[in-house]
């Protein structure tokens, strides 16, 4: 199935046209496109979007940090959505975005989807303001790109659900990206790159939040991407919009610190199955 309204070359060539756009874009390099991909066959991907939270593999979050649900691996991709994700997984692809982002490293793309594939959240939900994990907890390899590709037909501005990019020092909000049908985010994973849908969704009760999300990776990295410190975290770190967040999320978030440095990784392991919850 043909996903793009280009040929290879011309993706591939638009990566460069793009770069330095990219590159300056503040508050760290991001950018996004609207209708980049073949219509009837983006909404096939979405006539095949599952009811996310009725298979063991799904993996539902619900604390201060996020009230989403998501997919976990491959299991609940039908298949246009396999052909699909495996396109973005695929060398055209890759080269588009190593030449849009001037990442030196070979990119590496995620068959595991670890933190990826099908996103939703629903009326009252959100992801509060945070910077990903930089390790694959499987591979060892560095986070470097995201992209996320939104699927929600006739959304409306009312209905909430921006995708929000903050200043590094997350004193405020610069990028609002509205998750309509048919538009690419694609931003850089560091440190520093503070993202996220902050505010509860408004949208009616028959409507929800869904994308598609998809990671890649380097063997390495620049050292000045991450604080040393955190140069191996293979979990994601949130924090709070100053007076516009809950305190409780400093409470839930030093305590999941705790589990971490003092909970031995078995007993942890099944601390997080019985809560329903996964890093």
């Amino acid at each position: 199935m043909n996903f793009l309204k280009v040929s290879t070359s011309e993706l591939i060539d638009l990566g460069k046209q793009k770069r330095e756009e990219y590159m300056n874009a503040a508050p760290f390099p991001n950018i996004y496109f609207d209708n980049f991909f073949n219509e009837d066959a983006l909404s096939q991907v979405l006539s095949e979007f599952p009811e996310i939270g009725k298979s063991a593999d799904d993996i539902k979050f619900n604390s201060p940090n996020e009230n989403k649900l998501a997919t976990r691996g491959e299991h609940r991709f039908q298949n246009v959505t396999k052909e699909f994700v495996h396109f973005l997984n695929s060398q055209p692809f890759l080269e588009f975005l190593q030449n849009l982002s001037g990442i030196e490293q070979t990119l590496i793309p995620d068959p595991y989807f670890e933190g990826g594939g099908f996103h939703e959240i629903k009326p009252g939900g959100y992801l509060k303001m945070h910077v990903d994990f930089h390790k694959h907890k499987h591979t060892g390899l560095d986070r470097r790109l995201n992209v996320l590709v939104y699927l929600n037909k006739d959304w409306e501005e009312s209905y909430g659900g921006n995708f929000e990019l903050w200043e590094r020092d997350m004193s405020k909000s610069v990028v609002k990206i509205l998750p309509v049908f048919n538009r690419m985010a694609i931003f850089s994973t560091t440190g520093y790159s503070w993202h996220g849908h902050p505010d509860p969704l408004t949208c009616p009760p028959d409507r929800s939040r869904r994308s598609l999300a998809l990671y890649y990776y380097s063997n390495g990295r620049p050292a000045d991407e991450v604080a040393n410190a955190e140069s191996s975290k293979t979990i994601t770190s949130f924090t709070l919009r100053k007076g516009q967040d809950s305190k409780k999320m400093i409470l839930f978030n030093t305590y999941k610190k705790a589990l971490r440095e003092w909970v031995p990784p078995i007993l942890l392991k099944t601390v997080k199955k019985v809560a329903g919850k996964k890093d």
